[in-house]
């Protein structure tokens, strides 16, 4: 991208949209993060509760790309309170951004919206792509709560595709974990696991882990602005998923750490109920392509897994120094 963009990113403050902001802000694009909770930073950052129109509906006015990225982080335990905020956080929020485009003189060209890899079904036997991959819901051989993240995922691309922002370019960024060296990301919190010898693996170990490096994840992210043949929903992940097992062990080869001791189901149960989250994050096995990416001539940097680690252990390192 040559020419500077006017960028918003709605729920920006978190560790995704940090990432996304410092990448096109260093290219000299106009970032503008939509946020409950403004900080200082590099780029220009406007309240916003996500939840009633206001005064920065004014900034959504001749952007570029608006990339929305609310949502209530569901690294808890799914009270009923908690699923409530999940659900409203990204559905009503994006319903909400979705009527205030609507309304615009001059609406942006594209509109990226974020949406979940989890939305596939508990697989092992086969990679899910966009075409031929199977919603999930109704696996035989995952607990019932699991349920609720797909009904989380399908609702909010639901209120996504049915906003009618006409002439606007829309697509669904069905996202694997982004690893990145960031403070407080799922990156370190595993390698703070291994660390510290419990990176194992987690129940049987067979579940894959998909996955994509934060340096791929700016550039898909670029590379779908500039290809306006893409609409719809897109994967946006590493080519190559592996098994829990062979992803701790990647990792803990990557640290230099030889140890590293298994979790049972028994353990994370018990541990989910302390860490206040659930065990589906780490148990449920999401096998993702990104075949419509590979199939418009997408490059990844960091295709494989142990050398996305590797970089990755490097530049935490770099960062803890």
């Amino acid at each position: 991208m040559t020419t500077p963009l006017r960028i918003i990113i709605p729920g920006g403050n978190g560790q995704i949209g940090s990432i996304l902001s410092r990448y096109f802000h260093a290219q000299g694009h106009e970032v503008i993060v939509l946020a409950r909770n403004p900080v200082i930073a590099p780029w220009r950052i406007v309240h916003w509760d996500g939840e009633q129109p206001g005064e920065w509906m004014a900034e959504l006015e001749n952007s570029d790309v608006v990339i929305n990225l609310a949502g209530r982080s569901v690294n808890c335990r799914y009270t009923a309170a908690n699923r409530k905020a999940i659900t409203d956080s990204r559905s009503e929020t994006t319903r909400l951004l979705g009527n205030a485009i609507a309304q615009l003189s001059h609406p942006p060209r594209l509109w990226m919206n974020a949406s979940t890899a989890t939305i596939y079904r508990h697989i092992y036997d086969r990679p899910m792509d966009e075409q031929t991959g199977e919603i999930g819901g109704d696996e035989q051989d995952a607990p019932a709560k699991w349920k609720f993240s797909i009904e989380v995922a399908t609702n909010w691309e639901a209120a996504f595709f049915q906003a009618k922002t006409p002439n606007v370019r829309k697509i669904a960024l069905r996202s694997a974990m982004v690893m990145s060296p960031d403070r407080g990301g799922i990156f370190d919190m595993l390698l703070r696991l291994v660390r510290f010898g419990l990176g194992g693996p987690a129940g049987n170990g067979q579940q894959f882990i998909s996955w994509i490096h934060d340096t791929d994840f700016q550039s898909a992210l670029e590379f779908l602005i500039t290809h306006e043949e893409f609409e719809g929903c897109v994967n946006i992940s590493s080519p190559h998923p592996l098994p829990n097992r062979e992803f701790m062990r990647a990792l803990r080869q990557a640290s230099g750490t030889r140890i590293g001791l298994p979790a049972t189901n028994w353990m994370l149960e018990v541990g989910s109920v302390f860490l206040r989250t659930e065990t589906e994050l780490v148990l449920k096995s999401r096998r993702v392509i990104p075949q419509r990416l590979l199939e418009g001539g997408f490059r990844f940097q960091f295709p494989d897994w142990f050398g996305a680690a590797q970089n990755l252990v490097a530049r935490w390192r770099t960062a803890a120094a």
